[in-house]
């Protein structure tokens, strides 16, 4: 059984006998420590909790996974224990809870989510008060924190069933008007051409919060939809992450019924991928660049902007770097993770941003990544372009791009160190330019390698994007037999 903490929150399998990875005594703690964290920061820590009133709103929301609901529960009881008042989104995206932390004025949130990983997983997303990822710093404070707080009444901490408060302080907030009316209200939305276009969608919501989400959104934009997997039960039609091999059906479906395109995001709605109108994948690396020239030339109104910045993470396609030099503006890269993406747009003031596994972050409506103002932004752009998918396609900069997962066997580890010593040493002696941001990124005339430590899963990725794709083999054949010979 796995448990993997990271900036992003907590994560592991699901064990059916509640004893290895994500147990409901890594749940407990999890949330202890959010709330240790909290009290620290907004509260004085030393005194005792009494339960005369509520220290302040947390907001909560779940995907579609089966254990989802039982590990809501559990913490909404934990944090009532706490005197929080909670605010439950029930099924719903993690740019929602982000959304609703700002709008209903909470000083944090959990998302119940493991995001792309597969359903017998599932995982804690802690959100601050911003209604953004915990930095890297709050991450650390976090889970190295000692939970010093203690409840007047209570005999210690014990990992199992909690007493049922009945205080009033928690109630469910349905938040899809509020989030969906948000992206409907921004002005780069072309809501008059959008309907106009009469588009017909297949949409995938691999039966998760998607599956709820999308189809609404859609149908408000006056989009014929064709709903596949749509059913917010959990029961995962396929491995949930939004890459072509999982994607077959819906490459099928759009086929079958002559679509426009077609639409997957992961079960919390915070990827965004498409397929184009004759079955191929327009590529998740695609999403962002897309929607990125849309907001380089003025959006809806017209009105190219050159001093737009541009911020995507050092694993995206270099395509993104293309479309904003060719405007004129400036593109910069951050390490891989939503927060480090917001934390460098903020810096640079950028208000778009995203990552190439199909995240969308645009900052006048929140520093989130969040499919549904990417499908907005994205559809506003072919009205634009008056294209389809596979032209758009064509009319974006092309690279060749290999996105390889290298497992670590149980009991190994990866000599990171010694690996990044040699890589640095090599660059120098052939003056290569490269960046150690996050792992180790190296530049070659024909493209680049970015190598790192997953954040989520044990296992090292490696991306390689070039315009040659003899370059792209040979690189991918040597590095994985490189890799493989530093585990230990």
């Amino acid at each position: 059984m796995t448990l993997i903490k990271s900036i992003a929150g907590v994560r592991g399998t699901i064990d059916t006998n509640d004893f290895e990875g994500l147990s409901t005594k890594e749940i407990i703690k999890c949330v202890d420590q959010f709330v240790s964290w909290l009290f620290k920061k907004y509260f004085n820590q030393s005194r005792e909790i009494s339960r005369e009133g509520p220290h302040g709103i947390i907001l909560i929301g779940r995907d579609g996974r089966k254990s989802g609901e039982r590990i809501s529960s559990l913490i909404s009881e934990r944090l009532r224990v706490f005197s929080f008042h909670v605010l439950d989104l029930g099924n719903t995206t993690t740019p929602s809870v982000q959304m609703a932390i700002l709008t209903e004025h909470g000083i944090g949130g959990i998302m119940i989510s493991a995001s792309h990983n597969p359903g017998n997983w599932n995982g804690l997303k802690l959100l601050n008060v911003k209604g953004e990822f915990l930095s890297k710093k709050e991450s650390e404070e976090v889970f190295n924190s000692e939970i010093k707080i203690s409840i007047r009444g209570d005999r210690g901490y014990t990992y199992g069933k909690f007493e049922q408060l009945s205080t009033g302080w928690g109630e469910l907030l349905s938040y899809k008007e509020k989030h969906i009316s948000s992206v409907l209200n921004l002005p780069q939305v072309d809501l008059v051409g959008i309907p106009e276009k009469k588009f017909k969608i297949v949409v995938d919501g691999i039966n998760s919060s998607g599956g709820i989400y999308v189809p609404y959104l859609l149908k408000k934009l006056g989009v014929e939809v064709i709903e596949l997997n749509c059913i917010c039960n959990g029961e995962f039609s396929h491995d949930p992450e939004p890459i072509p091999e999982n994607l077959t059906q819906l490459s099928d479906k759009v086929k079958e019924t002559k679509a426009d395109m077609g639409i997957a995001v992961d079960p919390d709605v915070d990827r965004l991928v498409f397929v184009c109108e004759d079955g191929s994948f327009f590529g998740e690396e695609y999403t962002i660049v897309a929607v990125v020239k849309y907001i380089l030339t003025g959006g809806s109104m017209g009105q190219t902007d050159a001093k737009v910045n541009v911020v995507s993470n050092l694993s995206t396609t270099q395509a993104v770097r293309d479309v904003v030099h060719s405007f004129g503006g400036q593109h910069f890269e951050s390490a891989v993770g939503e927060i480090n993406v917001v934390e460098l747009m903020k810096e640079k003031k950028a208000i778009i941003g995203g990552e190439g596994s199909g995240g969308v972050i645009f900052g006048p409506l929140h520093y989130g990544r969040d499919a549904l103002v990417g499908i907005a932004l994205f559809l506003s752009y072919l009205v634009k372009v008056n294209l389809s998918l596979t032209e758009l396609k064509m009319s974006l900069p092309s690279y060749f791009m290999l996105k390889e997962k290298v497992f670590l066997p149980e009991g190994c580890e990866f000599d990171y160190d010694s690996f990044l010593s040699k890589h640095i040493k090599i660059c120098k002696q052939n003056n290569q330019r490269f960046l150690l941001v996050d792992g180790i990124k190296i530049f070659y005339p024909s493209g680049w390698v970015h190598i790192r430590k997953s954040n989520t899963e044990p296992l090292i990725r490696l991306i390689i994007e070039s315009n040659n794709k003899e370059q792209l083999d040979l690189l991918k054949k040597t590095l994985i037999n490189d890799i493989k010979n530093y585990l230990i």
